[in-house]
């Protein structure tokens, strides 16, 4: 069968492959397919093309596979958040390991490292402790609010269509958020519609609404509300805060962050406290943490706690060791691990993230942790002695090169990387390969129904 651009197939998906995407191959070409499971039989359209492999446009299921399964958010299908309800999770779980196995074999060229069984989720639905919804002046409609006249595309607040920047999904019930969470966003979709101001638009850069992002602390069953707005107008915003907090007495923290960036993310240029703290308080098991609205914090509490003690057992503390933390980002990593050694480094670039990590380090009445600012290449030669552990946690990306060239110079005994990304995991490892030998991997699930992956990695020097 030649594959040719533009053109319809019917095809057999066959497997998954990683990024979530059916994979199908016809006469052995690769076509990926977007919102496919093994076992489909599905009609397409070919949209992208190239030497070695094709992207398809999913038109229609012609028969569905034996692995499907109803998703429980009724916008699964439609919205980019967890394409993967389709499947089972225990299923969803076989092929995470698979990807992260696959990576190291194909893109690590590593053989025989061991890869364990996927730690799970305690929960696959309320796991999210953050959820950022985009404003829109025109909602995109599902199927069925399409064959509804009555239906007006106004008005939306919600997660974006894949692989658009400006068509928005108005979310009713979000399945992965807290239930409150829901409530607060209802209300808070209520009080636009009647605000008479308009939604951002990112085409035309006008309008005043733009995102609306949800907190909530596990431990403490709270919750911050950060509304995101393109300028002041404290007279609305404050009205909606105090609309928010009568009625919700589990919301401890109400900001508004204002921002003209032409860019569709939540940063802000200014923040507003409206209510209550601009804070709210999260533990990772007996220890506390200070999460301010744009601070980063890793979105599943629980599966984090069972990411950072498979770090922790990798590490294997005497308490006489000295570690350091790359990529320490707001230090829950080393102040997690500062009551078992004598003293950790973490090494971060972003100046705010070092100073929330010096806060939390000073709530939880920490004095080993020190925490530096700067390039990692420029840090790391500074350091006055060797650690013997080495904890690195870099973004989806993977490491620089230059850092990889001074890690392998400083050579601790034994490092132990967590990866959010098993391709730029299995690209770093096998630059490590050459003084490390990778003992074993164990992946850690903090995002049921999508196809991402943790990975704890443990590395000794040969």
């Amino acid at each position: 069968m030649s594959i040719k651009k533009r053109k319809t197939y019917e095809l057999d998906v066959i497997d998954l492959a990683f990024g979530g995407k059916g994979l199908a191959k016809p006469d052995g070409f690769p076509v990926f397919i977007d919102r496919c499971i093994p076992g489909d039989l599905v009609f397409v359209k070919i949209i992208k093309k190239k030497k070695s492999w094709a992207e398809g446009k999913l038109i229609k299921i012609l028969k569905e596979s034996e692995l499907r399964q109803a998703g429980k958010c009724r916008y699964c299908k439609f919205c980019g958040g967890c394409k993967w309800q389709q499947l089972s999770y225990d299923q969803q779980l076989e092929y995470k390991k698979r990807h992260v196995q696959e990576s190291i074999e194909h893109i690590g060229r590593l053989k025989d490292v061991p890869i364990n069984d996927v730690i799970p989720s305690e929960k696959i639905f309320e796991y999210r402790n953050k959820m950022e919804f985009s404003c829109s002046s025109k909602q995109w409609l599902m199927p069925e609010e399409l064959e509804n006249q009555e239906i007006k595309k106004g008005f939306g607040i919600g997660l974006h269509v894949p692989g658009t920047f400006d068509k928005v999904i108005d979310i009713k019930q979000c399945e992965i958020m807290p239930a409150l969470g829901n409530k607060i966003l209802e209300d808070v979709r209520q009080f636009i519609k009647t605000s008479e101001l308009p939604a951002y638009h990112l085409r035309s850069h006008e309008g005043f609404w733009r995102f609306l992002m949800l907190r909530h602390s596990v431990a403490y069953d709270n919750w911050m509300v950060n509304v995101v707005t393109k300028n002041k107008n404290l007279d609305v915003v404050q009205d909606l805060a105090d609309l928010l907090s009568r009625k919700y007495p589990q919301i401890e923290s109400i900001v508004n962050n204002i921002t003209d960036s032409k860019s569709g993310v939540a940063f802000d240029k200014e923040e507003i406290c409206l209510f209550g703290k601009n804070y709210i308080k999260e533990k990772l098991g007996k220890l506390e943490f200070k999460i301010s609205a744009n601070s980063f914090f890793q979105t599943n509490t629980r599966a984090c706690e069972k990411l950072y003690a498979k770090v922790e057992e990798y590490a294997g503390f005497t308490g006489d060791e000295v570690v350091i933390d790359l990529y320490s980002g707001t230090g829950t990593i080393p102040i997690w691990l500062s009551d078992k050694v004598k003293m950790v480094y973490g090494i971060e670039i972003i100046k705010s993230a070092v100073i929330d990590a010096k806060q939390n380090a000073k709530l939880n009445k920490i004095d080993n942790c020190e925490f530096l600012q700067g390039d990692i290449k420029d840090v790391l030669p500074m350091l006055k002695s060797i650690p013997d552990v080495m904890i690195i946690d870099p973004p989806r990306v993977g490491m620089h090169k230059d850092v990889v060239k001074q890690i392998l110079a400083i050579a601790p005994r034994k490092i132990v990387y967590v990866s959010c990304n098993p391709a730029t995991l299995a690209r770093d490892l096998e630059m490590l390969h050459l003084v490390y030998t990778v003992e074993e991997i164990t992946p850690v699930d903090m995002f049921p129904h999508t196809y991402h992956i943790e990975s704890v990695a443990l590395l000794r020097k040969k």
